[in-house]
């Protein structure tokens, strides 16, 4: 029964080092979506800053639609990033849960294996006063028998 428990606790173990490194990526990548959102967004300021520098010096109309397009296209893949947070914080939250439901089964085994280890040692300590009492009482018997002759 022991070997079956310890071997519980071992994929118990096992299945929480798989979600804490599950959740150790999920957090990863919700950090580099952050990064790469800065990236974008810092891509787009130094743009503009380039649009309006070149916009000194003159630009023709169809410069300017060219740049516009740029510009378009770049605020669309920050809106369309900015929709996969979500997406992104959940892996973080379900891989969190997930640990913690590992963790929880982990602990319940380690528990259980700990309960029975002092079960087992109680009934030990139990049998060994029951053994120690019998010899003590057949011993008074014994030297009782001896003197009384």
């Amino acid at each position: 029964m022991n070997s079956a428990l310890e071997f519980l606790l071992d994929q118990a173990k096992e299945n929480e080092n798989k979600a804490v490194m599950a959740l150790s990526q999920a957090r990863t990548e919700l950090q580099n979506y952050y990064e790469q959102i800065e990236q974008i967004e810092q891509y787009r300021l130094d743009y503009c800053q380039q649009l309006v520098d070149r916009g000194k010096s003159g630009l023709t109309a169809s410069q300017y639609g060219h740049l516009q397009r740029f510009l378009n296209q770049l605020d669309e893949t920050l809106s369309t990033q900015r929709q996969a947070e979500s997406h992104f914080k959940q892996q973080v939250d379900n891989c969190e849960q997930h640990w913690l439901e590992q963790r929880k089964q982990r602990r319940s085994y380690e528990w259980l294996i700990e309960k029975k280890q002092r079960d087992a040692s109680l009934l030990q300590e139990k049998r060994d006063q029951k053994m120690m009492d019998e010899f003590s009482t057949l011993s008074f018997n014994r030297r009782r028998l001896n003197s009384g002759h």
